[in-house]
């Protein structure tokens, strides 16, 4: 493909004052840097992170102008280093993507050709971008819990921003695995969404807290995932039965973790940390597998809203305003 040939992607620019600007503009394949494969991107999904590069957080993105989207599936143009045939269908999420690299919100990404797989036989590209990191983080999560010797029978699975892409799609994996699940949401419209996705039961995360500064408190559930992190972790955990444990993947509530080391001394609770950006490659591989085959949720359109290119800067928007609810898969060239 020449390097003048152009395409359409989304642009976060600095402006002189100091704020960021989204617009949808025409870019050459030449701006792109120069790695060994490059990609036709046809869907890409939205991400908080997404959000934050979009927003100016330079502890996402230092570089501006810039296109974020940390999740792209698309069809090889070409491969310098002869990892994939061209036409051949792939997706990739992690790494620098959408990062300091331009992302999947464009209609072409550059990038190193050991970030991407091939699509997974029983994925179409939009299915997979209806997981995306999102849903691959929620299902690394219910796999870590499940290393762990999480079974159905133990009892209920707590999962805190449920209404969020990971929550959502921990609730409706952890469903069609046979757990029963409480899902924290302080979206009360969402309730019955959460439900009809497998919920068994949805509380307001701020009933967590109630356990107060106690360094242990009732057990309430035999495993969570924590979407949120700050309290609600520190708290998830103070509640959690003997011998379980509670997978950490996200900070929108607080980074910090304010508790005593009571709750893993005297009930063996463990505390799991979740990485879907660095995870190894073969690990990537191995979770694709998953969702594509005994975690592949039926009818998996009904987890996502589908929007095109030029809605990305209204939908990223609503992460920082704390109005996203479920996936977002991006159209990109739709």
């Amino acid at each position: 493909m020449s390097n003048d040939k152009t395409f359409r992607a989304l642009v976060v620019e600095e402006t002189s004052d100091g704020e960021f600007k989204k617009s949808i503009q025409e870019r050459s394949v030449s701006d792109l840097p120069d790695n060994d494969l490059l990609i036709e991107v046809h869907y890409s999904s939205l991400n908080y992170k997404d959000a934050m590069s979009a927003s100016g957080n330079k502890r996402i993105t230092k570089n501006y102008p810039h296109t974020p989207g940390i999740d792209a599936a698309g069809v090889v143009v070409s491969d310098k280093s002869g990892t994939f045939e061209k036409g051949q269908e792939v997706v990739i999420f992690g790494y620098d993507l959408g990062m300091d690299t331009d992302g999947g919100l464009g209609q072409m990404i550059s990038i190193p050709a050991d970030w991407a797989v091939a699509r997974p036989e029983a994925l179409s590209l939009k299915e997979a971008m209806i997981y995306g990191t999102g849903g691959l983080t929620a299902a690394l999560s219910v796999q870590k819990l499940q290393k762990m010797g999480a079974k159905p029978e133990d009892g209920p699975v707590a999962v805190t921003g449920a209404s969020g892409g990971v929550g959502s799609i921990s609730i409706a994996i952890l469903s069609h695995l046979g757990f029963e699940v409480i899902a924290f949401s302080s979206k009360s419209e969402q309730a019955d969404h959460l439900k009809e996705l497998g919920a068994n039961e949805v509380r307001n995360p701020d009933t967590i807290n109630e356990v107060g500064e106690r360094p242990v408190g009732r057990e309430l559930w035999a495993n969570a995932i924590d979407t949120i992190g700050g309290d609600y972790l520190a708290n998830l955990l103070k509640q959690t039965k003997a011998g379980g444990a509670v997978t950490s993947c996200g900070l929108a509530a607080s980074p910090e973790l304010s508790m005593t080391v009571i709750p893993f001394i005297t009930r063996a609770v463990s505390l799991l940390g979740i990485d879907s950006v660095y995870i190894p490659l073969e690990d990537k591989k191995a979770i694709w597998k998953r969702v594509s085959t005994d975690m592949k949720l039926p009818n998996l359109e009904q987890y996502c809203e589908e929007i095109t290119l030029e809605q990305t800067p209204e939908y990223l928007d609503r992460f920082m305003a704390k109005k996203a609810t479920g996936r977002y898969v991006v159209n990109v060239r739709g």
